[in-house]
């Protein structure tokens, strides 16, 4: 989907206006992907006209567990991050807007050694709709198995959101799509179900609600872990499970969760259909419609899970 420019973006504590917002093409990595980074967005309430930032706390906790693992010394505290993420979108003067934190070895230092490598960090901001389409979120999408496996947890650790992990789901995304499908789903290495090549994945079968566990290679996802809490709302059983490839063909209901996927239904699997053609299964629309009044602040409960601009 193309970027739409907007005024600012932070970066190393500073707002640089967009144009200007460069970097060497030398990057560490730009060569090597040392990065790592964030996905989170701002929704306006279509009611109260309200904005709010879902989740933004926990998004920065996340990218700080990254940095740890990938050994990038962060300047920036939690709270330090998410002030300027609200101070950004001020700026820039937007409603609603999908929001992209970046955490980089810069130009300096070649090599696979990043020791000396300088570290930036941007926080970019632009408007963005459906990541799956226009109609992802009500008609659902085909997807397909990928050939190519997921990364193992023992070489590049899902816990850590790196831009290098990326390769491996732009490998299955670009396969997907020359065999027609919007999406992909990868197995692990002992063929297990893992997740799309940028969601996490959730199956329903004779009403309960499941997902592979983290153990199994998959990110420890946000909107993942909002679905989770939300199915016990609903009074949704839910259970983390290991999952094959015909518990996706058997599935009632499929569907995906991500900051940028949000909600979005599974129409088929490798051209088996996946409930009624076009329509989002019930569990699947009751937590979508869930979701969403949540990030729109209509539930009290969950307020503290957003962050008013």
């Amino acid at each position: 989907m193309a970027l739409t420019a907007v005024d600012y973006i932070w970066k190393n504590g500073e707002m640089v206006a967009w144009e200007e917002a460069t970097t060497h093409v030398l990057t560490h990595s730009l060569h090597y992907g040392s990065a790592v980074f964030e996905g989170i967005r701002c929704y306006q309430d279509p009611e109260s006209k309200k904005s709010y930032v879902f989740r933004l706390h926990e998004h920065m906790e996340r990218i700080h567990r990254s940095c740890k693992i990938a050994s990038i010394d962060l300047d920036y505290s939690v709270e330090e991050l998410c002030d300027a993420t609200v101070e950004l979108i001020r700026k820039n003067k937007l409603e609603s807007c999908y929001i992209r934190p970046l955490v980089y070895r810069g130009y300096g230092q070649m090599g696979v050694d990043p020791t000396d490598a300088p570290i930036d960090v941007i926080i970019a901001v632009w408007p963005w709709d459906a990541y799956l389409g226009a109609d992802a979120l009500e008609k659902g999408v085909d997807v397909g198995v990928s050939s190519w496996r997921q990364r193992s947890v023992n070489a590049l650790p899902p816990a850590m959101k790196s831009t290098a992990s990326y390769m491996n789901s732009i490998l299955a995304k670009l396969e997907a799509r020359s065999h027609g499908y919007a999406e992909a789903i990868l197995l692990n290495e002992a063929g297990l179900v893992c997740e799309g090549t940028g969601e996490n994945l959730f199956v329903v079968r004779d009403g309960i609600l499941s997902t592979p566990p983290l153990s199994d290679g998959v990110l420890e996802g946000i909107t993942r872990d909002t679905i989770l809490c939300l199915s016990c709302d609903l009074d949704i059983p839910s259970v983390e499970e290991s999952l094959t490839r015909t518990d996706l063909y058997f599935a009632d209901e499929v569907f995906f969760t991500g900051t940028a996927a949000e909600v979005t239904p599974v129409a088929s699997i490798d051209e088996r259909p996946i409930g009624k053609p076009g329509e989002p299964g019930s569990v699947t629309r009751s937590l979508q419609e869930r979701f969403f009044k949540v990030a729109y602040g209509q539930v009290e409960d969950y307020l503290d899970w957003l962050t008013e601009i």
